[in-house]
C-alpha cells in the first residue's frame, strides 16, 4: 500500500469516528462515571472509630456521639463503655496497648497518663494538627498537662483542680473573712468549732490512694516546696519545706481539726462530711459544688482557691480528661475530626450544661447561660488558673505510689515526717536513675 492509499485510509477512519452518534458517547461516558466515581462512593463502608470511656461518662457523651455521626455520615464513632472506677479503665487501655493489637483509635485519657502513655509509643504526637492560637482558647494547665518532652499529645476535653470549700454562713456567725494562709485556716477552724459546735474544722484527702498525692501537691505548692522537677529530674520531697508541709496535715490531725479518720478518706467520705453540715472547711473538686448545692448547706458555702504561706502561692492540682489519637490507629484523620468536634465551644457548653463538669475552653466559664445555671464558675475559674501539675514524668505511677506510702506513714505517725520524705526522696531518686 503506498502512502496515498495510507492516507485515504487513515481519512476514512477519521471521517467514521466523526460520525459516531453523540448518545453513544453520551452513554460512554455516563457508564465510566458510573464505575469510577459513583458505585466505589455508594459501596465505601463508613469508617468506624473506637474510644474507651467509662459506662458513666460514655452515656453522658452518647447524645453528642449522635450528632456528630449526622453531621460525619462517613464515620460511626463507637465508645465502648468500661468500669467506673478509672484505675481499670486504664488498666484495660495498658492491655490492649501492651498486646499489640488494639481496638482504639482514640484514647479517653486521664491527665496522668499523658507520660506514661507517651513515653511507651502509644500516642500520636498532635502538634502538627493545631495552632497556638487554638490552643490558647484552653485552660494552660490542661494544654501543659497534654504534654511530654514539649510534644502534644492530648486535647482537652474537661477540666478538673483542687479548691477549698468553706462555709458562708459559718464564717459571717464569727465575723471571719475566708483564710488565706495555713495559719489562718486553723485559727479560724478551731475558733468556730468552739463556737457553734461544728465538730471538724477541715477535711482532706488522707487514704493511702491516688487523691493522696493529687491532696499533697497543693500543700507543697502553698508550702514553696516541690515533688520532682520534670526538667532535670531533681526531687525535692526531703527539702525542709516538704516536710512542713506534712508537717501541717499531721497537726490539723493532733490538733483535732481534721478527724483522726481523715488518713483513711476519699473524696466521697469528706464530701458527704461537709454537705451533712459536720465540717467548716474541705479541700476537694468541683464535682462536689452541685451536689452540695442540693443538699442541707445549699446556699450557706462557697469556693476559693487553696491556702498557703504567706511567702507562697495558691495551687490547685491539675486534673481533667482529653483526647488523644492511638499511634496504632488506620485512621488518624477521621479520629482527629472527633476531637475537633468535641472541642467545639458549643459542644462543650452544652456537655457542661447537662453535667455540670468544668469545660476546658476558659471562655465558657463567664458564658451568661452557664453562670445562669452554675453560679461558681467565674470563682471556678479563678481556682483553676493556678493549676498545678503532677510530675509529668513517664514513671510518674510508680513516683506517686512511692510518695503515697511514705505520706501515710506519716500522718498515722508510724514514722515521722522527716524520715518519712527522707525515704521517699531516696526511693524515688532510685526510680529515676539517680
Amino acid at each position: 500500500m503506498n502512502i496515498s492509499q495510507q492516507l485515504g485510509k487513515l481519512k476514512r477512519g477519521i471521517f467514521r469516528i466523526k460520525k459516531i452518534p453523540r448518545f453513544f458517547i453520551l452513554l460512554i461516558a455516563t457508564i465510566a462515571t458510573i464505575q469510577f466515581l459513583i458505585l466505589p462512593a455508594l459501596t465505601q463502608q463508613p469508617v468506624t472509630v473506637q474510644v474507651l470511656m467509662s459506662a458513666l461518662e460514655a452515656a453522658q457523651w452518647q447524645e453528642f456521639v449522635d450528632e456528630f455521626e449526622e453531621q460525619n455520615p462517613n464515620i460511626n464513632l463507637e465508645i465502648l463503655e468500661g468500669p467506673n472506677e478509672t484505675n481499670l479503665v486504664e488498666d484495660l487501655y495498658t492491655s490492649a496497648f501492651l498486646l499489640g493489637d488494639s481496638p482504639y483509635d482514640l484514647v479517653y485519657l486521664d491527665i496522668v497518663w499523658v507520660p506514661k502513655f507517651a513515653a511507651a509509643g502509644w500516642l500520636m504526637p498532635l502538634s502538627d494538627r493545631v495552632s497556638q492560637d487554638q490552643l490558647s482558647k484552653f485552660m494552660q494547665g490542661d494544654v501543659e498537662g497534654g504534654r511530654y518532652n514539649g510534644e502534644l499529645y492530648r486535647m482537652p476535653l474537661r477540666s478538673d483542680g483542687g479548691m477549698l470549700y468553706y462555709r458562708t454562713d459559718l464564717l459571717k456567725q464569727g465575723g471571719y473573712e475566708p483564710p488565706e494562709t495555713f495559719a489562718e485556716l486553723m485559727q479560724i477552724s478551731q475558733a468556730l468549732q468552739q463556737q457553734t459546735g461544728v465538730e471538724w474544722g477541715y477535711l482532706w484527702q488522707g487514704k493511702q490512694y491516688e487523691g493522696l498525692s493529687a491532696m499533697f501537691v497543693e500543700i507543697l505548692e502553698g508550702f514553696g516546696a516541690f515533688w520532682v522537677n520534670p526538667d532535670t529530674l531533681e526531687v525535692g520531697l526531703d527539702q525542709p519545706e516538704a516536710i512542713q508541709a506534712v508537717e501541717f496535715l499531721l497537726n490539723t490531725i493532733e490538733k483535732e481539726v481534721s478527724p483522726p479518720g481523715v488518713t483513711t478518706y476519699a473524696e466521697e467520705e469528706t464530701r458527704r462530711l461537709f454537705q451533712n453540715g459536720e465540717a467548716i472547711f474541705l479541700r476537694n473538686w468541683p464535682y462536689v459544688y452541685p451536689l452540695a448545692a442540693d443538699s442541707e448547706i445549699a446556699g450557706q458555702f462557697a469556693i476559693k482557691p487553696m491556702v498557703h504561706q504567706p511567702a507562697d502561692s495558691s495551687g490547685a492540682c491539675q486534673g481533667g480528661w482529653g483526647l488523644g489519637i492511638s499511634q496504632s490507629t488506620q485512621h488518624p484523620d477521621e479520629a482527629w475530626k472527633v476531637i475537633e468536634f468535641f472541642n467545639r465551644p458549643d459542644v462543650q457548653k452544652r456537655f457542661s450544661l447537662a453535667t455540670g463538669y468544668a469545660p476546658a475552653l476558659k471562655s465558657l466559664y463567664t458564658d451568661s447561660e452557664l453562670v445562669a445555671k452554675y453560679s461558681y464558675f467565674p470563682q471556678m475559674l479563678e481556682v483553676l488558673e493556678k493549676a498545678v501539675l503532677r510530675p509529668p514524668i513517664a514513671q510518674y505511677a510508680q513516683a506517686s505510689d512511692i510518695l503515697q506510702r511514705y505520706l501515710s506513714a506519716a500522718i498515722t505517725q508510724t514514722m515521722t515526717p522527716e524520715k518519712a520524705m527522707n525515704r521517699a526522696a531516696q526511693e524515688t531518686r532510685r526510680l529515676l536513675g539517680d
